[in-house]
């Protein structure tokens, strides 16, 4: 009984790890294919430009709302733990910083993989478990190529803006705040941001939000594109596309993080 109970452990442990073993094999394969057809013709720009309004225009509010209340909490709290150094005209820099570097790319990234990223692996999902994917190889068009490089451009382009707009948004509140709220004065608020926050800071912050869109929209189309098992398998992929891509997001900001300002 016992060498059974351990015999069976074993066959489940080696189980998964083959499980995963092919799936980073499955995942990484996905990944070459996706960048070796990114400079190749046909080039689609309808395909395109419809992804690049998916993914950008469509996130535009939820990354307005998110940028501005971001920055406005934070200059809120920082008011109040400089208020104990008599520092509050550092605030402002603070909160720049912060969103340059971490706080605009991450929470970026975030929210357009809740959006978007969630949104590519239905989807797809659904093409998958509709027979619409397997449609296009008898057609002789490479579903790589048309589904997942014009979603993946897309992801590059536009979350590298929408971090833009949320580092803008986020300054707005974080001035609101700061300047008119709690009535830090404005002149010292501004020239503590122009000398504290260097051009790197947000390139670095920019190039993060590069990596991000690429991360969230290969998840969400490598889960919807391998999807099965129906409305249940669509949902699933959805989820598991939502999660895998914001631990990734998460993972390499750690990453980006140490190679950049360490």
């Amino acid at each position: 009984m016992v060498l059974e109970k351990i015999r069976s452990g074993v066959e489940g442990v080696g189980a998964l790890t083959i499980k995963g073993v092919e799936s980073v094999g499955r995942a990484s394969l996905f990944l070459l294919e996706t960048l070796l057809w990114v400079p190749r013709p046909p080039y689609r720009l309808r395909v395109l430009l419809s992804a690049l309004e998916f993914v950008g225009v469509g996130s535009l509010f939820i990354v307005i709302l998110t940028g501005f209340f971001t920055g406005a909490v934070f200059a809120l709290q920082g008011a109040t733990a400089f208020k104990l150094f008599n520092a509050e005209s550092l605030v402002g820099s603070t909160v720049a910083l912060s969103l340059a570097r971490e706080l605009a790319p991450v929470l970026t990234g975030l929210m357009v993989s809740g959006r978007a990223g969630s949104g590519i692996a239905t989807e797809l999902g659904t093409m998958r478990v509709t027979e619409q994917i397997d449609a296009l190889y008898t057609m002789a068009v490479n579903p790589i190529q048309y589904l997942v490089v014009p979603r993946f451009l897309a992801g590059v382009i536009m979350v590298p803006l929408l971090t833009s707009l949320f580092n803008l948004v986020g300054m707005v509140g974080c001035y609101a705040v700061g300047v008119r709220l709690l009535h830090i004065d404005e002149g010292v608020f501004l020239e503590k941001v122009r000398w504290f926050v260097e051009p790197a800071d947000i390139y670095n912050g920019l190039l993060k939000a590069c990596v991000f869109g690429g991360i969230l929209t290969l998840v969400g189309c490598y889960k919807g594109f391998y999807a099965t098992g129906g409305a249940r398998g669509v949902g699933l992929a959805t989820t598991e596309a939502v999660v895998v891509s914001s631990v990734l997001i998460l993972t390499a900001d750690y990453i980006l993080t140490a190679l950049m300002f360490t």
